[in-house]
């Protein structure tokens, strides 16, 4: 128990070693021939959480809500990394990473900021399967063939690594919830290894980049922004929906919070151009800094 605390609680100190540790040994990259097993593991031992009663449980109209606001994150997306003049395999990565999922430790942020956990955990899933129709059609649509996209490995990727993972989790988890919920601690500290680690080898693979160079601020000026600007689009469209006050703060971080391990494997197993997964190595130092403060804030009201 208190290695997996370790893990969890610290884990945006893990997050800044595993980059550290790609940029000076580059070598790592090669954690990345594996991020389909690795995002496999990840998304599935965070669905073990869930239930089919959980889902059925959650306020629709919110929930349509933040999947309205989920849709329009891509576009926001192009639209930062546009106006900061980033080149076009930059700007692919920051589309791939508006429009894939919420971020997987987003339910255990909206917990600590006393917000609605079903929500964000549905709302998870939802965007999951979502993902399948909706990244291959917006992302090259966006981008407009200055960076090829293989839509079929996108679409198949999507599939074996979020879609089925999700789905036999939940399963598993209403029909032998009695087995699978004795190990509940220990899932959020699995896929937070499992974060640690790909994002560990995508930094590696762009160690170049990542060594000082004007091309990065502007990343993190970009991501930064995405990220804010992800939190207040989320709590307008839960509260033009009539959400709650805990349905809000769900809002808020499962649109704000972009899962920037997934768009990172996607990346790689998707054929995009290596420096695509500098947004989202960027952004996952960012939102879990911002994500800490914002729970914080959020639960000290």
């Amino acid at each position: 128990m208190r290695l997996t605390r370790l893990v969890t609680d610290y884990l945006l100190g893990w997050i800044v070693l595993a980059v550290l540790a790609g940029v000076v040994f580059p070598p790592l990259a090669g954690i990345t021939r594996f991020s389909t097993p690795i995002l496999v593991v990840m998304v599935g031992s965070t669905a073990l959480l869930l239930s089919v009663d959980d889902v059925r449980s959650v306020n629709r109209r919110v929930l349509s809500g933040i999947l309205l606001a989920h849709g329009v994150m891509p576009v926001l997306a192009f639209g930062i990394a546009r106006s900061l003049g980033l080149p076009p395999a930059i700007t692919a990565g920051f589309v791939l990473l508006g429009a894939v999922t919420p971020e997987l430790v987003s339910p255990t942020m909206t917990a600590l900021a006393d917000g609605d956990v079903a929500l964000s955990s549905i709302s998870l899933v939802t965007i999951g399967v979502v993902s399948v129709g909706y990244v291959p059609a917006i992302v090259p649509g966006l981008l407009g063939g200055t960076v090829h996209v293989a839509g079929g490995r996108l679409v198949t990727e999507l599939l074996i690594a979020v879609v089925l993972p999700m789905a036999l989790a939940i399963f598993a988890r209403s029909r032998y919830e009695r087995v699978v919920a004795r190990y509940d601690n220990y899932y959020p500290a699995v896929a937070a290894v499992m974060v640690v680690l790909i994002i560990g080898g995508v930094a590696a693979a762009n160690a170049s980049l990542l060594r000082g160079s004007q091309l990065v601020l502007l990343t993190v000026v970009g991501t930064l922004s995405l990220n804010v600007l992800g939190y207040g689009l989320g709590w307008t469209a839960t509260s033009l929906a009539g959400g709650t006050p805990r349905e809000r703060t769900a809002g808020t971080f499962a649109v704000g919070m972009r899962d920037f391990a997934v768009a990172a494997a996607l990346v790689v197993a998707s054929g995009f151009p290596a420096a695509a997964a500098l947004p989202a190595v960027c952004f996952g130092i960012v939102e879990m800094a911002t994500s800490a403060g914002l729970a914080r804030l959020t639960r000290a009201r």
